[in-house]
């Protein structure tokens, strides 16, 4: 391994970028900071202790990113002898590492703000021999602090939003030198990599591996039954899951239940807002019509349960709710929020019906055509894709097509790890 000398190799503009975290910080940012995370602000300073010696470093922002880490993580400790770290940012993300890594992962831990002083902290505690990022946590501050010390970064199951890619478009001239940090860059699908190869990163640093939750769905789907939720069901009529809806979603869901239910009477709708607190929000949007009564999920006694539509109110529910659905809608796709996972309901074989606004999922397109996936731009198209799933030679014909779309995937975390362990062998 070479010499971790903490030489200043900080990128251009990099300057700029301390003195506003530091002039956060001193104007009182931190002790905002302290009074929002007060249980947890040590680590987020970057006090950590009880580190395994020379870990491996996985951050992961959230829920998405931990379930994209786990599978690379599994395959890390199956196929090497380091001790692995991951980080989160957000409670929740914590708390879906404990659930999908407690006891693989060596160590739980927050991520440090990433202000020099706290970065260089958190590095001097943990001492990774190598660090990887999951999706889109691009810190300049810790890749530059990385850099310096020779302790090579890798972006694992790379992605950029049209959102996230313009936003660095607009300032290509100090991204460049961030992304350049990193070893190298193994992104979800080739549209990910001319994204990075528009913000300046050489296309020797960019491999295309596929979408590691893909492996970590696979890994839980054999875990997963309907058993968990079935009782949501009444009698054999169908259960409708609206996924991850955003504002102004839930009103076409609820329509387009209503009219699924012309021919289905007795089927039932359970509505997953993105964000639990919205599910006040969800259930006010089913109040002005008297065909359909709205609960939420904590309210409901499972022997007296006679909602017509059920407000998911917790995390963590989703994807075992998915087992147990006949029909399924993916949020944020018929506003303007990029989507979210398709991937998810397809495992089970049910079709991901989605708006038009897929653009964090690529590869949805490629689903749409396998059949794996149907977009629909309203409550009508909503009702009718609904209905169709629900048809007997449609359903053995999508599970067919849901089957045949994951045979094309597969294997991402096994490429990533491939990746990284050639990388680090030209450094032995």
């Amino acid at each position: 391994m070479t010499d971790r000398k903490k030489t200043d190799a900080s990128p251009s503009g990099m300057c700029i970028y301390r003195s506003i975290v530091s002039t956060f910080f001193s104007l009182g940012g931190l002790q905002l900071l302290k009074r929002k995370y007060r249980n947890d602000i040590s680590e987020r300073t970057g006090r950590v202790e009880n580190i395994p010696d020379n870990p491996v470093w996985i951050h992961a922002v959230s829920v998405g990113e931990v379930q994209s880490a786990s599978s690379l993580i599994r395959r890390i400790k199956s196929r090497s002898p380091y001790p692995c770290v991951i980080s989160t940012v957000t409670p929740t993300g914590r708390e879906m590492a404990h659930k999908l890594l407690s006891g693989t992962v060596d160590r739980i831990i927050y991520s440090p703000f990433d202000s020099r002083k706290f970065v260089s902290r958190a590095l001097d505690s943990i001492k990774p021999v190598i660090y990887i990022t999951m999706e889109t946590e691009l810190w300049p501050e810790i890749l530059t602090q990385l850099k310096a010390r020779n302790i090579p970064s890798f972006l694992a199951n790379g992605r950029l939003s049209e959102k996230s890619f313009g936003r660095l478009k607009r300032t290509k001239f100090f991204w460049r030198g961030i992304l350049n940090c990193l070893a190298k860059l193994m992104v979800r699908f080739n549209d990910d990599k001319e994204k990075f190869l528009a913000l300046g990163v050489p296309s020797e640093k960019i491999i295309v591996t596929g979408d590691c939750k893909v492996d970590t769905l696979l890994d839980r789907r054999k875990n997963t039954g309907p058993e968990k939720w079935g009782w949501l069901k009444k009698g054999d009529a169908p259960l409708f899951t609206a996924g991850s809806t955003h504002a102004g979603e839930d009103e076409i869901v609820i329509s387009a239940f209503r009219t699924a239910r012309r021919k289905f009477p007795s089927a039932r709708l359970a509505i997953v807002p993105r964000h639990p607190e919205r599910a006040l929000m969800t259930i006010a949007s089913a109040l002005p019509y008297e065909d359909v009564r709205a609960e939420l999920l904590s309210r409901i006694d499972p022997e007296h349960n006679d909602a017509d539509i059920i407000v998911v109110d917790r995390i963590g529910v989703l994807f075992d709710l998915y087992a147990a659905s006949d029909a399924v809608f993916i949020g944020g796709s018929l506003v303007q929020k990029g989507g979210q996972n398709p991937f998810e309901p397809a495992l089970f074989g049910l079709p991901a019906v989605h708006g038009p606004c897929m653009t964090d999922f690529p590869d949805t397109e490629r689903m749409d055509s396998m059949g794996a996936a149907i977009c629909v731009h309203n409550d009508s198209e909503l009702a009718r894709a609904w209905c169709e799933c629900l048809e007997p030679e449609n359903v053995k014909r999508s599970l067919k097509n849901c089957n045949d779309y994951f045979n094309t995937l597969g294997g991402a975390a096994k490429k990533t790890w491939a990746e990284i362990e050639a990388y680090m062998k030209t450094l032995s």
